[in-house]
C-alpha cells in the first residue's frame, strides 16, 4: 500500500513539472498568434519591407528581438519549477544586450559623429514606446496564465521573465513596421519599452504568481 502511495505521488509529481512546461509553450504560439493579429490588424508591415529585408541595420533588429524571445521562453521554463536554477539559459539573456551593444559600435565606428544624435532620436520613437507594450499585451497574459499551471518561487521574478519574452515578440513583430533601424535608436528606445513592459511583468508575477 505505501509502495502503490509512493508511486502515485512520483507520477503526480511528473504530471505537474510537465504541465507547466506544455502550458508555457501553448501560451509562445497564442500569443504570437495574438500579438500577430493585432499587429496585422492594426499596424502592419513598413512600406518598404522588401528592400529593408536587404540592409543589414534592419535585419540586426532580429537579431536581438528574436534570441530574446527564445531566452526569455527557455528561462521562463525554468522560473516556473520550485527552487530551479537557470544555468545556460540565464546566461543566455545576455545574448541580445552584447548584439546590440556590438552593433552600436560598429554603427560609431561608420557613421560620422554629426549624425549620431539625428540617429539616436530617429523619427518614431513615441510609437516605439507606445506599440510594443500594446502588442505585449496579449503575450504577457498567455505567458502569466501558463505560469499559474507552475509553482515558481520567485513571482515577481517569473514575471518579469514572462514581460521579457511577451516584450521580445512584440519589439519582433513591430521591428518589421519600424523604419528606425539605426542601432542607436534600437539601443535607447526599444530597451525603454522592453523595460516597461518587463516591470508590468514583475508587478503582476508578485500579484498574480504566488501560491
Amino acid at each position: 500500500m505505501e509502495t502503490e502511495t509512493l508511486l502515485e505521488a512520483l507520477a503526480a509529481d511528473t504530471l505537474n513539472s510537465w504541465k507547466p512546461e506544455k502550458s508555457i509553450r501553448l501560451a509562445l504560439i497564442a500569443g504570437n498568434v495574438i500579438a500577430g493579429i493585432a499587429f496585422f490588424v492594426g499596424i502592419g508591415f513598413r512600406p518598404d519591407i522588401l528592400f529593408a529585408m536587404g540592409t543589414s541595420r534592419f535585419l540586426v533588429k532580429f537579431a536581438v528581438t528574436l534570441p530574446l524571445v527564445f531566452a526569455a521562453t527557455a528561462a521562463m521554463l525554468r522560473a516556473a519549477q520550485p527552487g530551479t536554477s537557470f544555468g545556460v539559459r540565464g546566461w543566455a539573456l545576455a545574448i541580445s544586450p552584447l548584439v546590440l551593444v556590438l552593433a552600436v559600435l560598429i554603427e560609431i565606428v561608420t557613421v560620422p559623429p554629426p549624425f549620431w544624435g539625428s540617429r539616436m532620436v530617429g523619427t518614431h520613437a513615441l510609437n516605439c514606446l507606445t506599440l510594443i507594450p500594446l502588442l505585449s499585451i496579449g503575450p504577457l497574459a498567455c505567458f502569466l496564465l501558463a505560469l499559474r499551471e507552475g509553482a515558481p518561487t520567485r513571482p515577481g521574478l517569473a514575471g518579469a521573465i514572462a514581460g521579457l519574452a511577451a516584450s521580445g515578440i512584440a519589439a519582433t513583430f513591430y521591428a518589421t513596421n519600424c523604419t528606425d533601424d539605426s542601432p542607436l535608436f534600437v539601443v535607447i528606445w526599444y530597451p525603454l519599452a522592453v523595460g516597461f513592459v518587463t516591470l508590468i511583468g514583475f508587478l503582476s508575477g508578485r500579484r498574480f504568481l504566488r501560491w
